[in-house]
């Protein structure tokens, strides 16, 4: 069978296993956009299914055999699709497949100027970051990105120039598969044991994905797991960023009042460039602003016109995403779900000058838990309330014998619940004006927190009226 580069030059008629997804979305938008014939089958009627349908695809609500027309020249399916999955299966014996890993590292070789953004944490928010400079200076890049923006209200989009941003996961050694001209190594933490068992080994993800940049690799120079792996890379412009002064990059002069806004001063090697603002909460976030501060330079933007998309830029999809104030109290949601994260998170949470801060957190996997039950435990003391839903396994059985009642008997005062619904009742039942409640998770917690919004809501039109 031919390779994936050389069959995008050749067909004009693609099928998508999963079209709906958030990472399947713009990925068919940018070939719709180059001039592809699309069709797609997804077992959820999502806005992204409807929103391809809208930009020129034939789309199947269902996944079944019958949705695979002799035409069909390629497939393309996500990695979400199951075992036995009748539509696949028939795919997998009758058409060349490739699952969408390979598709978007075909897609980073097809740009001049891919922007590969990597890192433990942080890759949705630096990548959107990026975007949002970008297209504010001009530059019209096309994107794939792990969160919804809201300056394009999309997951990724189509520009007309050689600069491709895209968010690159190490999960699976996923971003193997790319060729960025511009590698972002933004930090390395333990994450994922299940795949890599350990730090060395995911380290060793990172310099193959920094060795496979055509050009550039910008990284975090006071990450002390990614220096150490950058030093073994070779033959590439290296370029580093972060607060200490051996790196290429400096925020000095740094400002983090709390709230939403924070500034800093740029250095680039060693002279005053400019004065950045930024909009998302947290001191993690001047970093990751940095990222895209250098990315964005070294692909042609100017200072100042990064400087505006920095401070115009207020947060991407389930990253301190605020759902609303009712009753007097806030909630908001984010994506967070290793305890580096919630840390960042909580840390900043705290600082906002909130009568309480809430954390409801839903543990993801369960052999994150327990490798990292006690960084759990730690991390989930900082706010003044803290309540655990049950684990979420996703893609794992419960082999382990770890349970969520394991991780809240380690924080003190952690309530632990089940349920939405029963977490729900308990948080608006025992909420005060003036409180933040943040839920905390990669999995579906975000449900709670509508369910908490939309008590409280109700709560507040029935004392109003």
């Amino acid at each position: 069978m031919k390779d994936i580069d050389t069959l995008l030059k050749e067909v004009k008629r693609i099928h998508f296993i999963g079209i709906g997804g958030s990472g399947m979305c713009p990925l068919a938008e940018i070939l719709l956009s180059l001039g592809y014939q699309l069709s797609g089958s997804d077992n959820n009627d999502t806005e992204t299914f409807r929103r391809i349908e809208k930009e020129g695809a034939k789309v199947y609500l269902g996944q079944t055999k019958a949705n695979l027309t002799p035409d069909i020249q390629l497939v393309i399916y996500t990695n979400a699709i199951l075992k036995g999955n009748e539509e696949l299966e028939w795919a997998k014996a009758h058409y060349p497949c490739f699952e969408r890993a390979e598709l978007l590292g075909a897609m980073s070789r097809i740009f001049s100027n891919c922007i590969g953004i990597s890192g433990t944490h942080g890759k949705t928010t630096t990548s959107s970051m990026t975007t949002q400079v970008l297209l504010e200076a001009g530059l019209d890049p096309s994107a794939v990105i792990g969160g919804k923006l809201p300056a394009i209200n999309a997951y990724g989009r189509y520009g007309h120039s050689q600069n491709f941003v895209c968010e690159s996961c190490e999960y699976n050694n996923t971003f193997l598969h790319m060729n960025p001209d511009i590698a972002v190594v933004l930090n390395i933490d333990r994450d994922h044991l299940d795949f890599f068992g350990d730090l060395e080994h995911i380290q060793e993800a990172f310099i193959k994905f920094a060795n496979k940049a055509t050009r550039t690799v910008i990284y975090n120079g006071d990450d002390a797991n990614t220096v150490e792996a950058m030093a073994q890379v070779t033959g590439k412009k290296m370029i580093t960023f972060g607060t200490g002064d051996h790196c290429d990059w400096q925020a000095k002069n740094i400002h983090v009042p709390g709230g939403f806004h924070s500034d800093y001063d740029v250095y680039h090697n060693g002279q005053f460039l400019c004065h950045a603002e930024i909009c998302v909460p947290g001191a993690h976030n001047i970093l990751n602003s940095l990222a895209a501060f250098a990315a964005a330079y070294e692909s042609g933007a100017k200072p100042e016109d990064i400087c505006r998309g920095l401070k115009d830029f207020h947060g991407a999809h389930r990253r301190f995403e605020l759902t609303g104030t009712y009753y007097g109290v806030t909630f908001a949601d984010d994506y967070g779900h290793h305890p580096t994260e919630l840390q960042a998170t909580l840390r900043a949470a705290m600082q906002m000058g909130y009568k309480r801060v809430w954390a409801v957190h839903q543990p993801f996997t369960f052999s994150r838990t327990s490798e990292l039950l006690d960084d759990f435990a730690r991390v989930l003391q900082i706010p003044d309330k803290c309540v655990i839903s049950a684990i979420m396994g996703s893609r794992e059985v419960n082999t382990i014998g770890i349970h969520a009642k394991d991780l809240a008997d380690k924080i003190p005062g952690a309530v632990q619940l089940d349920t939405f619904p029963e977490i729900a009742k308990y948080v608006t039942d025992h909420v005060e004006p003036g409180d933040l409640v943040l839920t905390l998770g990669c999995g579906d917690v975000y449900k709670v927190n509508q369910m908490m919004v939309k008590i409280m809501k109700d709560k507040e039109a029935n004392a109003e009226s």
